[in-house]
C-alpha cells in the first residue's frame, strides 16, 4: 500500500511518527491495515492491535492484541506500530496510550467509521456516558467532531477511505533535514560518581543530567523526582542509574504497575552491569525478560509489583527479602497515592513520572503526592527532561495528540488574571457549543481542571463535551484588553430523578452509573428513596492558582446555587477528605452525610459525601442522612476509620447538621463526671464521652449552643485527644506520643480535664450539681 510505505519512509527519515487513518467498513479497514503494514518493513511481532473488533484478518497477522479498555498495558512500552480500532469504542484514554507507545519512525494506524458520519455514530464509550435517566441517544458527538476536524487539518496525518480506496490526504510533510548530532558529553570524572560507561549510554544532555541527579540515591534519606513527557528517556535514565548502583554492590528495588512497564529499566541496567563486567546472573520472568539481576559485587536489581515492593520498604527483612538500598518507582503517576506514600520510608527513592497524562492515571502524583513528598523529611531533588529520545522534537503525531486530547491544556497565564476578585468576575454557563467555538476558552477551562485535580484525564474531555448529565459553570475575568479568562470552573453532574426499577435494582446491590450520590445513599446506606430527588453533584471545582483564597470558589458555588436552586433539590459533592476541603465545603453550606470506610485508590484519602439542600425534598434527604451519619459515626471511627487523621474527623463532624441529641441517662452523666477526677475509668464505659464528643464537634466547637457560664471552649489539642481516644479507641501510649503528652498518665488526666466544660455546656441541672459536688 503506497500511502503506508511513503509514510513509513518519511517517518524513518525524519525520526518522527506518522498517523494513518483508515475510514469505512470495519472489516475492510482491518484488512487494509494488515495489507498496509505488510507493505512496510514492520515485523508483525512489533505491532499491537488495540480494539474490540478483532477478526480473522487480525488473528492471521500475528499481532499482539489488547482490548481498548486495557490499553494501559502499553504504558512504558515501545512499538513500531500500533493499530487502534475505534469502531467498537472511541476511548480518549486509549488514543493517548496508543500514541505514547509508537516509536520514532513508526506508524499509528487508526481504524474509524466514515469520518463524515463518525460524530453521529454511537459506540461503547458513548454507552458509558449515557448515565441514568439518560440513554445513549442523549449523548452528543462533539469530541469526535473536534477529533475529525483536527485529523483533517493536522500535518503528518494521512486519511484513506477504505470503501472507495481513495486517498483523501497523503499525510506527507516537508520535514527539515535532521542535523547529525554527536552523543552528549560525558561529565568530567570530578563531576560524577558513576562510571563513564554509564554516561556513554546517554542519548541526550537531558538524560545525562537525569543520571547525574540519580547519583543522589547513593546517599540515605534522598528522593529524586524525574519528570518528563513520554518518549524522553526517563525510564532509560533510571535503568542506567540502577545498573550503576548495582555494580557498586547495592540492592535496587524496581516497581511499576506491571513488569512490562519497567522492561526498559531492566534493559538499560543490564547493559551497564554487563559493560562493567559485573553481571553475575539474571532470572527469567514475564515475557522471558529478567526480573532480577545479580552482580559479582553482591548488588542486585529486582522487580516487584507495587504492593509487594511497598512491603519491602522500611523493614529490616520481610521473609528472606532485605530492605533495599534504593527504590525506583517507574510510571509513578499510575500508582495510587496511598501506595506511593509507603515508599517514603525507603532509604533512598526515585520517582519517574509523566508530565502530560498519556497514562490516563490523572494527576495524583503532582496534585496530591508532591506535598506529602515535600513534607516527608527527605532531601528532594527534581529534574525535568524535555528533549525527545524515541522520536525527533516537533513530532507531528505528538502535537496532534496533545491538542486532540487536551494533554497540553493549561490555565490562563498568571498576569492576565492576577487582579481577579469576586467582584470583578462574570458568572457564565459554558455549553459544549461555546467551548467548541472557542478553542482558547476550551483549553483554559480544561487546563484549569487538569492543573487542579488529580483525576482529570483525556476521557474527561469527552465527558465535558458529550455527556448529557454534565454541564460547566465558570467565573470569567476580563484582562486589560477586554479578553475574558477563566479563573474558576465547576463541572456539574446531574443525578437522581431515577425511575422505580433503577432504584430497586440499586437497593438490591446493583450500581447506578454516573449517579454517585444516589448510589451511595441507596445501596450502602439502605435508602431506596434517595434516588427520587434530583440534584447536581459538583464533580470538580478549580480556581486558578494565582487567585486562590480570595473567595472565588465560594462565589462560584453561590452563583450555581442561585441559578439551579429552583430546578433541583440538592447540590452535592464527593471527594477525598482533607481538613481544608471539609472546611471549605462546610463554609459554603454543605453538610456531611457519609465518610467512606475505605481509602480512595487514587487520592489515598477517605471520601466524604456532602449535601446542600435547595428544596423541601432535598432538606428531608439531607436531614435524615445527617442524623443517620451522626448515629453511626461512633461505631465506624473505632474500627474501619481508626486511622483517619483526627483533623479530618473534627471537620467531618463539624459539618453535620442538625447536631445529634446527647441522649445520656443519669447514670451515664455520673460516669462522665467521675472521669474529671479519675474516679471513673473511660475504657469501662466509653459511650457517654463518645456521644458528648460527637455533639460538641457537630456544634462546631460549641458555636451553635449557648454555653453555661462555667464552660469553656476546648482547645484544638483537646479536640484531637477526644477524637483519637474517645472516638477512635487509640491506645493511651499512642495518643500520648502522637499529641506530645509527657506520659500516658498525663494524657489520661488531660482527657479528664475535657469533661467539666462539656458537662457544663450540655448537662442538665442534676449533672451540673454532680459536677460541682464532685469538684
Amino acid at each position: 500500500m503506497q500511502v503506508a510505505t511513503a509514510l513509513r519512509a518519511q517517518a524513518r527519515t525524519a525520526d518522527e511518527r506518522r498517523l494513518l487513518v483508515l475510514s469505512g467498513d470495519p472489516e475492510r479497514a482491518r484488512e487494509v491495515a494488515v495489507d498496509a503494514l505488510v507493505a512496510t518493513d514492520i515485523e508483525p511481532a512489533d505491532v499491537t492491535y488495540v480494539g474490540d473488533g478483532s477478526d480473522d484478518s487480525v488473528a492471521a497477522a500475528g499481532w499482539e492484541t489488547v482490548s481498548s479498555n486495557r490499553a494501559n498495558e502499553l504504558l512504558g512500552r515501545t512499538r513500531e506500530a500500533v493499530v487502534l480500532d475505534c469502531h467498537g469504542a472511541c476511548r480518549p484514554n486509549a488514543i493517548g496510550r496508543a500514541v505514547g507507545a509508537v516509536d520514532g519512525g513508526g506508524l499509528l494506524v487508526v481504524l474509524a467509521p466514515p469520518l463524515d458520519r463518525w460524530p453521529e455514530r454511537r459506540d461503547d464509550f458513548d454507552q458509558s456516558l449515557a448515565v441514568p435517566p439518560f440513554d445513549v441517544d442523549d449523548v452528543a458527538g462533539n469530541f469526535r467532531t473536534r477529533l475529525v476536524s483536527l485529523l483533517r487539518v493536522h500535518p503528518g496525518v494521512a486519511i484513506v477511505d477504505v470503501d472507495t480506496g481513495e486517498e483523501l490526504k497523503s499525510g506527507l510533510t516537508d520535514p527539515a533535514p535532521r542535523r547529525p548530532s554527536g552523543p552528549p558529553a560525558v561529565p568530567d570524572a570530578t563531576d560524577r560518581t558513576f562510571p563513564a560507561a554509564v554516561y556513554e549510554r546517554c542519548l541526550t544532555d537531558d538524560q545525562v543530567a537525569a543520571v547525574r541527579t540519580l547519583e543522589r540515591l547513593r546517599e540515605r534519606e534522598q528522593a529524586v523526582v524525574v519528570e518528563a513527557d513520554r518518549g524522553r528517556g526517563k525510564s532509560s535514565a533510571a535503568g542506567l542509574a540502577a545498573g550503576a548502583l548495582a555494580a557498586e554492590g547495592r540492592d535496587v528495588l524496581v516497581t511499576a504497575p506491571q513488569y512490562r512497564n519497567a522492561a526498559e529499566v531492566f534493559a538499560r541496567a543490564e547493559e551497564v552491569v554487563a559493560a562493567t563486567d559485573a553481571l553475575a546472573s539474571d532470572g527469567e520472568g514475564e515475557n522471558e525478560k529478567p526480573q532480577r539481576l545479580e552482580t559479582e559485587g553482591g548488588g542486585s536489581i529486582e522487580f516487584a509489583r507495587p504492593p509487594a515492593a511497598a512491603d519491602r520498604v522500611g523493614d529490616e527483612t520481610v521473609g528472606d527479602s532485605p530492605d533495599p538500598d534504593a527504590v525506583l518507582v517507574d510510571e509513578a503517576a499510575a500508582l495510587p497515592v496511598r501506595v506511593l506514600e509507603r515508599f517514603l520510608d525507603a532509604s533512598a527513592v526515585a520517582f519517574t513520572t509523566t508530565v502530560h497524562g498519556y497514562e490516563g492515571a490523572g494527576r495524583g502524583f503532582s496534585v496530591r503526592f508532591r506535598d506529602r513528598l515535600d513534607d516527608s523529611g527527605l532531601g528532594v531533588t527534581e529534574v525535568a527532561m524535555t528533549d525527545p529520545i524515541r522520536y525527533a522534537a516537533g513530532d507531528p503525531v505528538e502535537s496532534w495528540a496533545f491538542r486532540a486530547l487536551g494533554l497540553d491544556a493549561s490555565p490562563a497565564v498568571d498576569p492576565v488574571v492576577a487582579d481577579a476578585t469576586p467582584e470583578s468576575v462574570e458568572y457564565r454557563a459554558l455549553s459544549p457549543a461555546d467551548l467548541l467555538a472557542d478553542e482558547h476558552r476550551l483549553r483554559e477551562t480544561f487546563g484549569l481542571l487538569v492543573a487542579a485535580h488529580y483525576r482529570t484525564e483525556p476521557d474527561d474531555l469527552a465527558r465535558l463535551l458529550d455527556a448529557p448529565n454534565v454541564t460547566v459553570r465558570a467565573l470569567v475575568h476580563d484582562d486589560d484588553h477586554g479578553a475574558g479568562h477563566v479563573v474558576s470552573v465547576a463541572l456539574l453532574a446531574r443525578e437522581g430523578d431515577l425511575p422505580a426499577d433503577v432504584r430497586a435494582h440499586t437497593y438490591e446491590g446493583g450500581r447506578i452509573r454516573g449517579n454517585m450520590i444516589p448510589d451511595v445513599l441507596t445501596c450502602q446506606l439502605r435508602d431506596e428513596d434517595a434516588g427520587v430527588p434530583v440534584g447536581y453533584r459538583v464533580m470538580r471545582i478549580a480556581t486558578h492558582h494565582a487567585v486562590r483564597s480570595r473567595g472565588l470558589g465560594s462565589r462560584l458555588l453561590a452563583e450555581v446555587r442561585r441559578e439551579v436552586g429552583d430546578e433541583v433539590d440538592w447540590l452535592g459533592t464527593g471527594y477525598g477528605a482533607t481538613p481544608e476541603l471539609l472546611a471549605f465545603w462546610r463554609s459554603n453550606g454543605f453538610r456531611t452525610v457519609h465518610l467512606s470506610t475505605t481509602r480512595n485508590d487514587a487520592s489515598g484519602e477517605y471520601s466524604a459525601v456532602m449535601l446542600a439542600p435547595t428544596s423541601e425534598a432535598g432538606e428531608r434527604l439531607a436531614a435524615r442522612h445527617a442524623e443517620w451519619f451522626a448515629d453511626r459515626i461512633e461505631g465506624v471511627l473505632s474500627d474501619p476509620l481508626d486511622d483517619v487523621d483526627a483533623d479530618v474527623v473534627r471537620e467531618t463532624v463539624r459539618s453535620v447538621d442538625p447536631a445529634p441529641p446527647v441522649d445520656l441517662s443519669p447514670w451515664e452523666w455520673r460516669l462522665l463526671v467521675g472521669l474529671a477526677g479519675g474516679a471513673s475509668i473511660f475504657d469501662t464505659a466509653p459511650r457517654p464521652l463518645r456521644r458528648l464528643t460527637v455533639r460538641y464537634l457537630a456544634d462546631r466547637g460549641g458555636e451553635r449552643t449557648e454555653p453555661d457560664a462555667e464552660s469553656r471552649p476546648l482547645t484544638a489539642r483537646e479536640e484531637r485527644l477526644l477524637v483519637r481516644k474517645a472516638l477512635q479507641g487509640e491506645s493511651w501510649q499512642s495518643v500520648a506520643h502522637g499529641l506530645d503528652y509527657p506520659s500516658r498518665a498525663e494524657a489520661m488526666r488531660a482527657l479528664g480535664r475535657t469533661v467539666p466544660p462539656l458537662v457544663s455546656r450540655y448537662g442538665d441541672a442534676n449533672a451540673r450539681d454532680e459536677l460541682e459536688r464532685f469538684e
